[in-house]
């Protein structure tokens, strides 16, 4: 694997530079005075704020945007061997290295370097403690899978021995990582077109905890089934959160929703209660992000107070419960769950959401996580009033599973719900209009671009927008 000397800039290109974390990456080594190029398929805010920057941008993908003048480039796993940058960069004999073994380089520069992982809560997560660390003035450098407003974007370029990044465990990506502290949230079945089942996901996040070192700290939840496999072969510190206090370090009790569906909660630790903690994000599965966020921040130094008022400074990050706007009469909210037990959090958060009628329109991401989670999807799906589908959007995966939203539609049929299912969004724009009332709430879901029915229902009305 090349070895990147950050005192010692050279030329590297970015073969998918608009991606969330890619972009991140090409920001800090801009900032570290590296030559940056990189190319994507569609120019976007990420692009266009990294040309400023000065790095080159190449909207599309071709063998010319490679030349000898790169000293390395680095991919992500959506690219191929196929892929013309990447066959150019072999032909050139180009070192390349992944998004992931890049950013594990990064963390050996910080003495304290914090992954935060689990199937489910990273970018929220990761959020919330960004807060903290922030309102802590421990000036961190963060890299976070959304836009974040308090850092402007998803990316912080800080001045101390500290690093913060989500660390997702899709084709064992963290394993490439050196971190001081881990976060696990959850271990579910996921990425199955990677993975063979669930032991196997198990087996990549106990590897995963064994790049601590001794002297690391493990944050992890304690409702976990046997979470003490993920670290019985460690020496790290082990601290644990949940909703039970008899095997947890941080908890909580006495739960309170406001009228917007926000948690306000008594923390304990050690089951003593310590303090009252104000979310201004819906839903329970917030508490426990916002528990993990707290055991994080204690255990590196902040105090208490400090790390609750962090948690209270947390408003959400774009495409998690994000509410867009208000289009005749009724509100849009968008949120990137694209899994049964996320779209299942989202929809019981979004019933304490102010509302006549729930709608959900999903768009299914992945065929091989359709085809896994079929009467999954469907049952989660069940908790809207009324569901819309749209086309699955492949992403990496080729269209030979032979599933599609339309079996996940008939599903729902059994289940009692009212459902349809569009093949484009223009229909389904069609439809909500048509449909949808004054005091309903229509959540468009899924990682995708679903977001973009939302954002054309507003278009016309950007003058007038508000939220509730």
């Amino acid at each position: 694997m090349y070895l990147i000397d950050f005192n010692k800039p050279v030329h590297i290109h970015f073969i998918g530079i608009g991606g969330i974390s890619m972009s991140g990456l090409a920001e800090l080594l801009i900032s570290k005075n590296f030559t940056v190029s990189g190319s994507d398929n569609k120019e976007s805010v990420l692009t266009r704020q990294l040309a400023a920057a000065g790095c080159r941008i190449f909207i599309g993908q071709s063998a010319d945007n490679i030349d000898s003048t790169i000293d390395a480039a680095v991919y992500t796993a959506a690219i191929h061997p196929d892929n013309p940058e990447y066959d150019r960069c072999i032909k050139l004999g180009i070192p390349m290295l992944t998004r992931a073994e890049l950013l594990g380089q990064v963390m050996t520069n910080y003495r304290t370097a914090i992954g935060v992982s689990g199937t489910h809560g990273k970018t929220t997560t990761t959020s919330m403690l960004s807060e903290i660390l922030l309102l802590a003035d421990t000036d961190p450098t963060i890299s976070v899978g959304g836009m974040l407003p308090s850092i402007g974007g998803n990316m912080r370029i800080g001045h101390s021995d500290m690093f913060l990044t989500e660390a997702c465990e899709y084709t064992n990506s963290f394993l490439s990582f050196h971190p001081t502290m881990d976060i696990i949230l959850n271990v579910e079945e996921d990425h199955l077109d990677f993975f063979k089942d669930l032991d196997d996901i198990r087996a990549s996040f106990k590897k995963y905890t064994e790049l601590l070192p001794d002297d690391g700290f493990l944050i992890i939840n304690s409702s976990i089934e046997n979470y003490q496999y993920f670290y019985k072969d460690s020496r790290c510190s082990v601290i644990t959160f949940g909703l039970n206090p008899e095997n947890s370090n941080y908890s909580a009790k006495d739960f309170h929703i406001d009228d917007k569906g926000d948690y306000c909660y008594t923390l304990l630790y050690n089951n003593e209660a310590r303090c009252k903690v104000a979310l201004k994000v819906p839903g329970e599965h917030n508490i426990l992000n916002s528990l993990a966020a707290i055991a994080a921040a204690v255990t590196l130094g902040i105090d208490l107070d400090t790390a609750v008022r962090g948690i209270a400074d947390y408003s959400g990050v774009d495409r998690r419960f994000q509410v867009k706007g208000v289009c005749s009469g009724f509100t849009i909210i968008d949120d990137y769950a694209h899994h049964p037990a996320e779209i299942t959090a989202t929809l019981k958060a979004a019933r304490h959401y102010p509302h006549k009628k729930l709608w959900c329109v999903f768009q299914p991401h992945t065929y091989t996580r359709t085809k896994a989670f079929l009467p999954e999807f469907a049952k989660a799906l069940s908790l809207a009033d009324h569901v819309i589908l749209a086309k699955i959007y492949s992403a990496r995966e080729a269209d030979i599973y032979g599933v599609s939203s339309a079996d996940i539609q008939r599903l729902i049929a059994k289940e009692g719900t009212p459902c349809e299912y569009f093949e484009s969004f223009p229909e389904i724009e069609s439809f909500i209009k048509d449909n949808c009332k004054e005091g309903d709430v229509v959540i468009t879901m899924g990682a995708g671009n679903i977001l973009e029915v939302g954002e054309d229902l507003l278009s016309p009305e950007l003058s007038t927008v508000t939220a509730p």
